[in-house]
């Protein structure tokens, strides 16, 4: 049984699309790691005489932005594998869910960050 070539070509598109955001979470994750990255080592670099308090909440802030680049990762290629499966299937539905997860981990990376300069000033 042969398949109709304007539906390959649909398929071949939703694939390419679906590869294209799972790279775009990649780039997300690899900008959560290197921001974390550099807010620990400019923190470290500009700051002589910071606190204990102050010097583990920045390290807890590199942290938490690796972990959520790992996490953001993982669920990337999770999304990617689910998707193509549902895209052969033409079953696909939205993952609403795995982008508010990353969306609210973004948020919280935000707000740590932005805890961090009102408290450094």
């Amino acid at each position: 049984m042969k398949k109709d070539p304007d539906v390959e070509k649909t398929l071949i598109q939703q694939h390419l699309a679906n590869e294209r955001t799972m790279l775009a979470w990649i780039r997300t994750a690899i900008a959560l790691i290197g921001i974390g990255f550099l807010v620990t080592n400019l923190h470290y670099t500009i700051e002589t005489s910071g606190s204990l308090n102050t010097d583990s909440f920045i390290n807890f802030i590199g942290f938490f932005s690796v972990f959520l680049g790992i996490l953001t990762i993982i669920l990337s290629m999770i999304s990617y594998f689910k998707n193509a499966k549902s895209i052969n299937n033409q079953t696909f539905h939205s993952s609403r869910y795995t982008v508010i997860l990353l969306g609210v981990f973004v948020l919280i990376v935000a707000v740590l960050f932005a805890i961090y300069f009102v408290i450094s000033i």
